[in-house]
């Protein structure tokens, strides 16, 4: 674990090497500005093109490069955040399913989603079944079996009973198809 000292020491290196990079970029910008300047006074001495000609010109490429510079940040940006987000170390499969534990962009045809902004979110892949619905497949389930146990005082008394034990059994294996 990093003492005080050393993170301080850490912390100092990296905003001098910000601080160096703002300087270069600095020094050439302002490089720029001037070969500007001095190239558009040239040109309005060498070839006597008129003083407001040359003003318009000059603001309109120091409009130009100020635009540019003020954006070059953003722009970045931007490609960073795209870089990091397309490369090779940041895609996880998820073909064979999956858990998103945190919130997270994803592409879709039209835009993008979100998914675990409030918590764990399955991935599970989808397959047709035999029938052509498109579903979540479940591989080695077991045969269920299933024990029915009824009591009764007498026999005429389950006679009586039979048709509605069955409506119940057939409705239990019904949702359990559902679930398979």
């Amino acid at each position: 674990m990093a003492t005080g000292d050393e993170e301080f020491t850490a912390s100092l290196a990296l905003e001098t090497r910000r601080l160096r990079a703002e300087f270069t970029e600095l020094t050439r910008v302002s490089a720029s500005f001037g070969r500007t300047i001095t190239s558009a006074f040239a040109g309005a001495i060498i070839g006597g093109r008129k003083l407001s000609d040359v003003l318009r010109s000059l603001v309109a490429s120091l409009s130009r490069q100020t635009l540019s510079a003020a954006l070059r940040p953003l722009g970045n940006a931007i490609g960073g955040q795209l870089a990091s987000l397309l490369s090779p170390g940041r895609i996880v499969p998820f073909a064979a399913g999956g858990i998103v534990r945190s919130p997270t962009l994803f592409g879709m045809g039209d835009g993008l989603g979100l998914m675990g902004e409030r918590g764990a979110e399955a991935i599970l892949p989808l397959a047709r079944g035999p029938d052509g619905r498109l579903g979540v497949q479940s591989e080695g389930g077991a045969a269920v079996t299933v024990n029915v146990h009824i009591s009764t005082p007498d026999v005429a008394g389950f006679e009586r009973s039979r048709s509605q034990v069955s409506a119940l059994l057939a409705r239990a294996v019904q949702r359990g198809q559902r679930n398979l």
